[in-house]
């Protein structure tokens, strides 16, 4: 029997670092953006790596302010996100080359938010062929490439589309 080792993953089964009083977006912001993984911050929002991805290059972007609700956001909020979408499923297509992306908000604990209070878009790449029989019948799903690395090459795509690399 082969073994996959995902240390990272323990926090998350054993929900040893839960504090209900908390909101791990708002903490996040306040700390070092790689020790968080924190690929942007915006006028009105930021993009965060999902450190319990479903695939690969898994990411969020959320309003800076604690809102639960799309219609808690202001216009200019509604429209940053909605830009930053854009903005990195194109850095994801470039530096991952995806096939495809699911993009969503799960409002509410009941809709699968697992952070229900502060609002968030997930952006999960996809490549044909990406799903195989491990998370089916051994329900395990296989993550590639360490956070670390992907942040690396995702900062490094994002700067070199705006010019940083020249």
């Amino acid at each position: 029997m082969e073994r996959l080792w995902a240390p990272w993953r323990l926090k998350y089964v054993t929900k040893c670092d839960e504090k209900k009083d908390i909101c791990v977006f708002c903490e996040h912001l306040k700390e070092q953006d790689r020790e968080k993984k924190i690929l942007a911050r915006g006028e009105h929002c930021f993009v965060i790596m999902n450190i319990f991805p479903y695939n690969n290059g898994h990411l969020m972007v959320a309003p800076y302010r604690h809102v639960s609700s799309l219609t808690d956001l202001n216009r200019e909020e509604m429209y940053e996100v909605l830009e930053c979408l854009a903005e990195w499923t194109e850095i994801l297509k470039s530096a991952m080359f995806c096939h495809g992306f699911n993009i969503g908000i799960n409002l509410g604990r009941i809709a699968g938010a697992g952070i229900a209070d502060h609002l968030h878009v997930h952006i999960v790449p996809r490549w044909d062929g990406d799903t195989n029989f491990m998370p089916i019948i051994g329900d395990t799903k296989i993550i590639p490439q360490s956070l670390e690395e992907c942040y690396d090459l995702l900062k490094k795509t994002k700067e070199k589309r705006d010019g940083g690399d020249q």
